[in-house]
Formats: structure tokens, C-alpha cells, sequence
């Protein structure tokens, strides 16, 4: 299963209201590698019918692909029942 374990925000981001505003994404392979990649890649792989899991228990929602209303492609978090994109709250370095 590949997951995605933690984030890196977008340069002068420390606040982010959308998943819009990541700028990398770590994805950790079934054999524990892992990298950051950019969320333009992330939204291709996952557009090609890739599954990525969020590394956040208990549902580990997959990711879904999303182009912004300026045309920005990105990932974020099948809906559930909270409030924020669940990618967000992964950790961010």
C-alpha cells in the first residue's frame, strides 16, 4: 500500500486553508521507501488509477485528484465526517 506520511507546504505558507496551498507530498512504498514528490505528480499518479492512501488512522482516506479554479492540479483527501482535508493534517517539515 503506498501512503502518504507527511507534507511540505508551499514557500511563506504556515497557515494552509487547502490542500491547494502543499507544495510536496511523502509517499512511503509497501517496501518503506519514501520521497517527497510534487503534488503535480502525485494528482498524475493518482489520476492514472493509482491508489494513495493518507497516513491518518482509523480510515486512511484515499487521495483523489482535484485542479483548482486557476487550473493548479493537486491531490486531497476523499471527503469523510471532519471538516478539514485530512492531507493537512499530516506532519509538515
Amino acid at each position: 500500500m503506498t501512503k502518504a506520511t507527511k507534507i511540505m507546504l508551499k514557500p511563506g505558507c504556515a497557515n494552509p486553508q487547502s490542500a491547494v496551498e502543499i507544495d510536496k507530498i511523502y509517499l512511503v512504498w509497501a517496501n518503506n521507501e519514501g520521497y517527497f514528490y510534487d503534488k503535480e505528480v502525485v494528482h498524475d499518479f493518482v489520476k492514472e488509477g493509482n491508489i494513495v492512501h493518507v497516513d491518518i488512522s482509523p480510515h486512511y482516506p484515499k487521495l483523489i485528484d482535484a485542479i483548482s479554479s486557476r487550473g493548479e492540479k493537486y491531490v486531497r483527501s476523499e471527503p469523510n465526517d471532519t471538516p478539514n482535508d485530512n492531507l493537512l493534517r499530516l506532519p509538515r517539515v
